[in-house]
């Protein structure tokens, strides 16, 4: 049956619950910094949950994060922070490059943990994660904040139901004038550092969110003078045959927009496609806008303060996987993204 044009083409709603709504549960974070700060802060604003230990190689430092969040407890090393009887769930916050050892030290000790995006530094060692956490039964999850925004179960829902047709496209591009005068870790290769891992997953999960499995990947780049991506541009193609095109740097900021077409219309996505300020629209194929969802969020609740509530849900519930990025789907984006690190040329220390 074919329904008019005008019931058609209209966004659905979110299905997003409230963060809040989620049951409350002790947080323990691993490695203060800059992307710790914001996650402390989104716990403590937008969940029911709360920060209750931090823990650091520095003694001082987690003190002084403990001091600015008001969390009762700071350890010295993140072996006493994962011994922490009070911990209920670690979130692991320090650079990609010791994702892995970090998030084993916590499944080791029997806690589950939230691992900051990109997962680990390959799917090899995300495989090695992802197996350690389920042989113990225990929740492990990507910290990839975006696919639990509202704005994306939005685009989820529309792929789902093929509102605007067959897939034909999908455009996605992650820029920031990081380098050279941004973060140092950025430009080390025994840090995991370039543009791909750092901005150039959100392109990528945003492709698999909506294509799935690549059944190919194509990329180039241009490299630092330490052998890290400055810029990556990737072509991947989805088992149905439609094609994505992403892109990602750290030298220019970019619109950082992202684009799903179909048959019958388009999503348009502006704003910084990724953050929880996006605006979605939904064009039709005249190019007029028939619908659209104005980005933002409300007063008492934060971008992470999703991910950190569904962590919560699936944990009390006693799941081992969010199904809104289960484990499958961060493997295949560490995949892709090492499909991205062999053609342009980029090897990390050690691996």
């Amino acid at each position: 049956m074919t329904l008019p044009i005008d019931v058609l083409l209209r966004l659905p709603d979110a299905r997003t619950p409230d963060p809040h709504d989620a049951p409350p549960i002790r947080w323990g974070v691993l490695a203060p910094g800059g992307i710790a700060r914001t996650f402390a802060d989104a716990v403590a604003v937008g969940t029911a949950s709360s920060v209750v230990a931090v823990g650091s190689r520095s003694r001082e430092r987690a003190q002084d994060f403990a001091d600015e969040f008001a969390i009762p407890r700071a350890h010295g090393s993140y072996e006493d922070l994962v011994a922490d009887d009070e911990v209920d769930a670690v979130y692991v916050a320090s650079p990609h490059s010791e994702h892995r050892d970090h998030a084993l030290l916590a499944i080791g000790a029997g806690k589950p943990v939230l691992v900051e995006k990109a997962f680990t530094r390959n799917a090899a060692e995300a495989r090695e994660v992802l197996t350690a956490a389920s042989a113990q039964g225990l929740l492990a999850v990507e910290a990839m904040w975006s696919r639990f925004l509202p704005h994306y179960d939005v685009v989820r829902h529309v792929v789902e139901t093929g509102l605007i047709g067959e897939l034909v496209a999908v455009f996605a591009d992650h820029g920031q004038h990081l380098f050279p005068d941004g973060p140092a870790r950025l430009s080390q290769p025994e840090l995991a550092g370039g543009a791909l891992l750092d901005l150039g997953v959100y392109p990528v999960s945003f492709a698999d969110l909506v294509l799935g499995a690549p059944a190919s990947v194509s990329a180039t780049g241009t490299l630092t003078d330490l052998g890290v991506d400055a810029t990556s541009t990737v072509t991947v193609t989805g088992a149905q045959g439609a094609h994505g095109v992403l892109s990602c740097t750290m030298s220019a900021a970019t619109p950082c927009t992202a684009v799903v077409a179909g048959t019958e219309a388009r999503l348009e996505l502006s704003g910084s496609f990724y953050g929880a300020g996006s605006t979605i629209r939904l064009v039709d194929r005249s190019n007029a806008v028939v619908d659209e969802r104005v980005g933002g969020l409300p007063e008492n609740v934060r971008g992470f303060s999703y991910e950190a509530a569904e962590f919560a849900r699936c944990l009390v519930a006693g799941e081992t996987e969010s199904p809104l990025v289960p484990h499958a789907t961060t493997v295949r984006v560490m995949e892709t993204m090492d499909a991205v690190r062999r053609q342009v040329g980029v090897v990390y220390p050690g691996e």
